[in-house]
């Protein structure tokens, strides 16, 4: 059932005494995208007539080809929690159409809807839980981030060492406030690292609510006069941020993932799905990691895998399954980020999986200890293989997976690889400030 009509909208924003709507939407990479309008051409909005400038965004069309169109999901309409001294703002999310009606295939949203569709053909709901990490820091007097925090806090730490618990009491309350069920929020591992968590829903809607969810804790960052970051390992020699991100399939209201009566509880859909996830990925990291400096969280002693291996227990393997049984019973990916694109990641994840399942692929024996003290000898004995060890092993994986191009389409595929190409291009041609001070006066 829909979550709000027309007239609904219309209402809510004449009683909010709400003067800007956002219609947002995001390029390829997942940067969060708008167009702003005021109340006098909502109808417009909502009768899907707002056009923009699509060869302006990254990774869309060329200058001939601009024209688009937005089309608001309703269901997404929120007015945010706080005023400005014009009134307040609401927003939607949007699908992007082409002028002849069509969808644009270099719209992520789609990607993503398309994928749900054909699981939902086979009968079956993905459902994703994101935990999101992000790191607060001080900014300085021009009010620019910096890497800078007096906050001494660390796992499940509070007052007065964890100096940014009344921010992220701030982030809870604006969420809730726009239909966020929060479920924990603590202090992580790294001095001024923390982590929210929210419920799981439906796959779109979960994308959605983490773009959201980026959006609230940069803002409410911002009115503490701190800096909200999602970069993956902002600091050498710390734990970087991740987004464990928690999967299950259900079919005729019941865990797909489920089975009482093996012995681990898990189906073999459930092992049929994990199989499909390991299988691919190495091009999916891609995605899931899609920065140079993803890389550098993924490396042993942070609880961050660099093995493509999982397990019933421990948490140096990518893929865990938490104790959780029944309707609780999920997989929990442990590598992606929060710097990369949900719609994109989820598709894959998900097309991934229902591969397992339809080929009916086996996983690798779970591993039972942690991987990191096994050897190399070892894990290669057991069949376990190395996460890529950088972005440009990453995109090669990409580009050799058909799977890959199949799930994002031949426009995103190529956009994609193109840009991350040049960016691994780019920083491998950088003089960093390690290599000077290493190199500089020896040689």
């Amino acid at each position: 059932m829909a979550k709000y009509g027309r007239d609904d909208i219309l209402r809510i924003v004449k009683e909010n005494d709400v003067k800007f709507i956002r219609l947002q939407f995001t390029d390829i990479f997942g940067t969060l995208k708008n167009v702003t309008i005021t109340p006098s051409q909502l109808p417009k909005a909502l009768d899907n007539d707002c056009m923009f400038d699509g060869s302006s965004i990254e990774g869309f069309v060329r200058i001939e080809e601009s024209d688009m169109y937005l089309h608001p999901d309703l269901d997404t309409f929120v007015v945010f929690p706080w005023d400005t001294k014009n009134g307040r703002i609401a927003r939607l999310i949007c699908d992007i159409y082409l002028p002849g009606g069509e969808p644009f295939t270099g719209d992520p949203r789609y990607v993503l809807r398309r994928t749900v569709e054909r699981a939902s053909s086979l009968g079956y709901t993905f459902n994703v839980g994101p935990e999101c990490e992000f790191f607060l820091f001080n900014t300085d007097e021009f009010g620019h981030p910096t890497t800078v925090t007096h906050d001494t806090a660390g796992y499940f730490d509070f007052g007065p060492s964890d100096l940014g618990e009344s921010c992220r009491r701030d982030i809870c309350l604006a969420l809730e406030e726009i239909g966020f069920e929060i479920e924990a929020s603590h202090h992580e591992v790294a001095f001024a690292q923390h982590e929210i968590d929210f419920r799981y829903s439906e796959a779109l809607s979960a994308a959605d609510n983490f773009l959201t969810f980026k959006m609230i804790v940069k803002k409410c960052a911002e009115a503490n006069g701190l800096c909200a970051t999602f970069m993956p390992k902002p600091i050498t020699n710390r734990a970087g941020s991740g987004m464990h991100t928690n999967m299950s399939l259900f079919r005729g209201g019941e865990n797909a993932f489920y089975d009482s009566t093996r012995a681990s509880s898990l189906s073999r859909t459930g092992l049929n799905f994990i199989a499909g996830v390991m299988k691919h990925i190495k091009g999916i990291c891609a995605v899931a990691n899609p920065l140079v400096n993803s890389y550098k969280r993924l490396v042993p002693g942070y609880e961050a895998p660099c093995c493509i291996v999982w397990t019933l227990s421990n948490r140096s393997a990518l893929i865990r399954i938490p104790a959780a049984r029944g309707a609780g019973t999920r997989v929990e990916l442990r590598s992606p980020d929060p710097a990369g694109n949900p719609y994109l990641l989820f598709a894959l994840l998900l097309s991934a999986g229902l591969e397992g399942i339809e080929r009916d692929l086996r996983p690798i024996p779970p591993a039972s200890s942690n991987v990191y003290d096994s050897s190399p000898e070892e894990r290669s004995a057991r069949g376990i293989e190395n996460l890529p060890a950088d972005l440009g092993e990453a995109v090669s994986a990409m580009k050799a997976d058909p799977m890959i191009r199949e799930t994002l389409g031949d426009h995103i595929f190529g956009k994609y690889t193109e840009a991350k190409e040049r960016e691994w291009r780019e920083y491998a041609n950088t003089v960093t400030e390690w290599e000077l001070s290493h190199y500089l006066d020896r040689f």
